[in-house]
């Protein structure tokens, strides 16, 4: 549907963004008749023609470029001019007024030492800002109350347990969709001083404390980084960052390497110890790999 937008009137998906009432989901579907045509090798059927409603992203409309081969016009309508009286009674019916307003929710937790939390997304295919560091939290639902709600599910669903105080909203920034939709974000402030290592996740491959001086070397979004170094800014830290928890209760013990080899370090729960490369290396670079010496 947004190629054929795309394609038709050359509205790209980046100036398009969901609304809060349809969510993505159709609005409409109008089924109708087509009569068989030969030259196209195409019999009689039923045709379903699915309908979505989108807002605009920006304050004014894009340029329209249409298709000639397949579009021979187009015009903005009120909605009380839309033509088809199904459509057009479901589009008053959802009170749109064209405003677009955030329908996801992430969190910017933080321990109140400077430290903030940060969720490694999977790397696989479909996942918005795959293999990054990236804030915990999704996209809102028909059943959420409120972006709160959004959040507070998303959070359950990601990390059980996990429970930030003093949540707050802080900002709404944008970002881009698989789809390439623009999309609104609310982001809410928290606070939790857990240990990310006690608590299993359900979707992403960890979560890590870090302070906002080693974020260049992260693979991450600038539009969060810059989020955090602002937020840090505006809350400069109370003290020292606290000593993050021991994952064996006997503390840390010195482990001998020697040259040109690879450790395979496995605590008693048998999860492995890799090392996230820096960026920007000339070799694998963002790959997790055996810590190494030579």
């Amino acid at each position: 549907m947004l190629r054929e937008v795309a394609e038709e009137a050359g509205i790209a998906p980046g100036n398009l963004c969901l609304t809060r009432q349809m969510l993505g989901s159709p609005v409409d579907i109008d089924v109708h008749d087509i009569d068989a045509n030969p030259a196209k090798g195409e019999p009689a059927h039923r045709h379903y023609d699915v309908r979505y409603v989108f807002y605009l992203a920006g304050d004014e409309p894009p340029a329209i470029a249409l298709q000639n081969e397949e579009v021979s016009g187009s015009r903005w309508l009120t909605l009380s001019e839309v033509t088809s009286p199904t459509l057009r009674e479901k589009l008053l019916q959802a009170r749109l007024d064209g405003q677009p307003e955030p329908v996801n929710a992430s969190a910017l937790i933080h321990d109140g030492q400077g430290r903030y939390l940060l969720h490694l997304r999977d790397h696989k295919p479909g996942i918005w800002q795959p293999g990054a560091f990236a804030l915990l939290g999704g996209g809102r639902t028909h059943d959420d109350q409120d972006l709160e709600g959004t959040l507070l599910r998303e959070l359950s669903e990601e990390v059980p347990d996990l429970l930030p105080e003093n949540l707050k909203p802080y900002a709404v920034e944008t970002a881009t969709s698989v789809d390439g939709l623009s999309v609104p974000i609310q982001v809410f402030t928290g606070i939790w001083r857990g240990d990310p290592d006690r608590h299993r996740l359900h979707e992403g491959v960890l979560l890590r404390w870090f302070t906002p001086d080693v974020l260049d070397r992260l693979r991450l979004s600038p539009a969060t980084r810059d989020l955090i170094r602002r937020h840090a800014a505006e809350n400069p830290s109370g003290g020292a960052p606290s000593a993050a928890t021991p994952l064996h209760e006997g503390g840390r013990r010195p482990v001998l390497t020697g040259i040109g080899v690879h450790l395979h370090l496995e605590d008693d729960e048998g999860r492995v110890l890799l090392g996230l490369r820096h960026p920007d290396p000339a070799f694998a670079g963002n790959t997790w790999h055996y810590l190494a010496v030579h």
